[in-house]
């Protein structure tokens, strides 16, 4: 199957998995939103979503640069409707945004637990809810849904 044309709607796409989805599917032809909070280089952490996007122009895909914080349901509905106009529909939602401090329930603060829970848990369903008209209306629509990367070591188990 070839993505050839395809629009995918890619969260958390400034860098990472999310970025590496972008530019698999860039090489295959397809259409990239690259919708994440990072507009601004990070002193950090490499990317944002104007240097991903030229990176899928470069891998051979078309792409659409769009600040979003996914916990926002009226920007991530804005979001979907500008991507849809744009490339025309959207035929993949890849809600990759995520979250997560790896410590201990003794030390994890109440304020960081609600962001981890509105994007891992509620920014999904609004994503796709938003989503959901559009790939209705596509040949073939599809939602993936990531996940921060489990810690399987012991002492999470202790």
């Amino acid at each position: 199957m070839s993505l050839n044309g395809k629009t995918l709607f890619i969260t958390g796409a400034s860098r990472g998995i999310g970025r590496e989805i972008a530019l698999k599917a860039a090489a295959d032809g397809a259409n990239i939103v690259i919708a994440a909070k990072s507009a601004e280089p990070h002193p950090k952490l490499e990317g944002t979503i104007f240097s991903v996007a030229a990176e899928v122009e470069a891998a051979g895909g078309k792409a659409l640069a769009l600040q979003l914080d996914v916990r926002d349901e009226r920007a991530v509905a804005a979001a979907m409707a500008q991507a849809a106009e744009h490339f025309g529909g959207i035929d993949a939602l890849v809600n990759n945004a995520g979250a997560i401090k790896l410590v201990g329930v003794e030390k994890l603060e109440p304020k960081r637990f609600d962001l981890m829970y509105q994007i891992n848990t509620r920014a999904v369903m609004v994503c796709s809810q938003a989503a959901l008209p559009y790939l209705k209306n596509s040949a073939g629509g599809h939602i993936l849904n990531l996940s921060p990367p489990l810690n399987l070591d012991a002492k999470w188990f202790a």
